[in-house]
């Protein structure tokens, strides 16, 4: 009885231990990090005279393939890719295309062979075999960058050409080609002697030839490899003999979107899909006669129907444009009554959109913009028109307790402004329960009147108090603002720090950065000879980049292809100034003494996939 009382207690134990680590499942042992293992290649790798349409690879394990049209890469390219399968343990690659005679063929599989139970990859391997009786084998190795920003570019195709005629890079296939892999890096492999150019490009059309709107990079220089590409080692040192800065010509197809009446029966919205230099031409059309033309009653919320000239009204004469910062979007506000009740605009618009060879030309579309009204019943209309009845016109600003004393006071309205009494636009000075009058001026910064600005002399350290009276502005329908008031606490001068650049080698062309921990540019300055000066920074790290305005416009300018100009010149100074409050800091910038791809500071660099600017 004792025996069988401890077996049974054991058994308990163990139970109870199993039910207890129920919940943590297999345990599975570690994890297997080892990459397959290749066994055997069909052909062997550097075959000659290859004239067969299939090739074999051989593991140690069953594998997968990660991504193949993304990470599987042949040169010379072939307009049709082979077709790569994983089979148990094997990989098949089966040629859909012919290939050339007396040609070194190369097939990079980047990471797309992986184990099949972690996705372990095999690593950079490559394959060659040559249909003559020999395997070229010289290579030529760099490095692709974002011209704005100098990050490393992932992902973009490098590729030579053996002629050496600008009009190549556009009408013939690369001779040969490689890929960037995450650290901007590319090697063209088992290339023959001779003179190349090379290029790079964000490709969109797979075709291996440049074409508008693509990212792209080029020199002005001409290259003959000299480099041996010995397999067991080139991937593990690859000199960055070749810098291509990639970038994005200041080339968009330019068209016509979309046009919106979805919000209010106030305004409409046309989208494009590029800024527009100038506004479109827009001319209201008359329906047909026998149409029915539709006007809403804003007390029933019910249309009413009649026929065609009786309820037509030419809305164009009573429109205000507002458009956005990048312009590629449109609001036109109305101003008159019968068009805001007009459920249907039609009109024909004209506007410039790109041809086939990017060239803007004059396009005009008819375009019938409908506003559905919301169903609502009874209450809820009760309650609309209530709010409308009482409606006044919103108004915010950038107002805060906080105000930095380089800003502007800014001010916005809800609706475009038609009028407004300065008498009644009051700017105070706060002095313990005083309010001083501040003289000021005021103007507005968009063509709509939405946005204004107010220009005074305030000073650090000093309380100020904006205030509007009830009624000081009306908007465009004539609906006037409540009162309004907005505080502003100024900085104290010792809050910010000083900081200024001197160039080492100046350049009258330069111009001068202050970007914080995301790259993004905080203040820019030109720079001067006596060294350029960045008065109230906030007390944190910052970095300086420089770049040179060779066109003078103020502004960084991209490169361009039909020019033949390179993106404008960018460097980095290579640490991260820490700046103390109410300290003044001054910086000697060399952008010459360190080479340009290791200027930028490790902190900023991150990997671009890309998205050049």
């Amino acid at each position: 009885m004792k025996r069988l009382f401890y077996i049974a207690l054991a058994f308990s134990a163990l139970l109870v231990s199993s039910c207890a680590n129920r919940g943590s499942g297999p345990q599975g042992g570690p994890k297997d990090s080892i990459p397959p293992t290749l066994l055997r290649e069909t052909p062997e790798n550097g075959t000659c005279n290859f004239t067969e349409k299939i090739i074999v690879l051989q593991f140690d394990e069953y594998v997968q393939l990660n991504n193949v049209s993304e990470n599987v890469l042949i040169s010379p390219p072939q307009l049709n890719p082979p077709i790569v399968k994983a089979i148990g343990k094997r990989v098949i690659v089966t040629f859909e295309e012919d290939l050339k005679d007396s040609t070194t063929y190369t097939i990079d599989f980047g990471e797309a062979i992986c184990d099949n139970n972690e996705k372990t990859p095999l690593g950079k391997y490559s394959f060659s075999f040559a249909t003559g009786d020999h395997i070229d084998t010289l290579a030529m190795f760099g490095k692709v960058i974002n011209a704005y920003n100098l990050n490393p570019v992932q992902g973009v195709t490098v590729g030579v050409h053996e002629e050496l005629d600008d009009s190549a890079f556009a009408t013939v296939p690369f001779t040969r080609i490689a890929k960037t892999d995450s650290a901007g890096q590319f090697g063209v492999l088992n290339m023959r002697g001779g003179t190349y150019r090379i290029y790079a490009l964000r490709e969109g059309s797979k075709d291996y030839m440049y074409q508008p709107s693509e990212l792209l990079a080029f020199t002005d220089e001409v290259f003959s490899p000299s480099l041996a590409c010995d397999s067991d080692s080139v991937w593990y040192h690859v000199p960055d003999t070749i810098v291509l800065k990639l970038f994005s010509e200041n080339i968009q197809r330019h068209y016509f979107i979309r046009g919106l009446r979805d919000q209010e029966a106030h305004f409409f919205t046309l989208y494009f899909s590029a800024p527009q230099a100038e506004l479109p031409t827009i001319v209201a059309l008359r329906p047909d006669s026998s149409q029915q033309s539709v006007i809403s009653d804003q007390q029933s919320g019910d249309s009413i129907q009649q026929s065609g000239d009786s309820t037509w009204v030419d809305f164009t004469k009573y429109m205000l444009c507002q458009a956005n910062p990048t312009k590629d979007t449109l609001v036109y506000w109305l101003t008159d009554s019968l068009a805001i009740r007009m459920d249907t605009l039609l009109f024909a618009m004209t506007y410039k959109m790109s041809d086939s060879l990017y060239q803007l030309v004059d396009t005009t579309d008819t375009l019938q913009i409908i506003y559905r009204h919301p169903k609502l019943n009874q209450k809820a209309l009760e309650a609309k028109q209530r709010k409308d009845a009482y409606r006044k016109v919103e108004l915010k600003s950038n107002a805060s307790s906080k105000f930095d004393i380089y800003k502007q006071i800014e001010w916005y309205a809800g609706t475009p402004i038609h009028d407004y009494e300065t008498d009644s636009i009051h700017l105070y000075e706060k002095k313990d329960t005083l309010l001083l009058p501040v003289s000021y001026t005021m103007a507005a910064t968009d063509s709509s009147g939405l946005r204004y600005v107010l220009q005074a002399d305030l000073q650090p350290e000093h309380i100020y108090t904006l205030r509007m009276d009830s009624g000081a502005m009306h908007d465009i329908y004539g609906i006037p603002n409540n009162a309004f008031t907005a505080d502003y606490r100024l900085r104290s001068l010792d809050e910010y720090s000083t900081l200024t650049i001197h160039l080492t080698h100046y350049d009258e062309r330069a111009r001068i950065q202050i970007l914080d921990e995301k790259d993004k540019v905080i203040r820019e300055e030109p720079a001067l000879a006596e060294g350029t000066k960045f008065t109230y920074l906030e007390a944190k790290s910052f970095y300086v980049r420089m770049y040179l305005d060779l066109d003078g416009n103020g502004e960084w300018t991209t490169g361009s292809w039909a020019q033949k100009r390179q993106p404008e010149p960018v460097y980095y100074f290579s640490s991260k100034l820490t700046l103390r409050a109410n300290w003044e800091f001054e910086e000697n910038f060399d952008h010459l003494s360190t080479p340009l791809l290791k200027q930028k500071p490790k902190s900023l660099i991150q990997v671009d996939n890309g998205k050049a600017k």
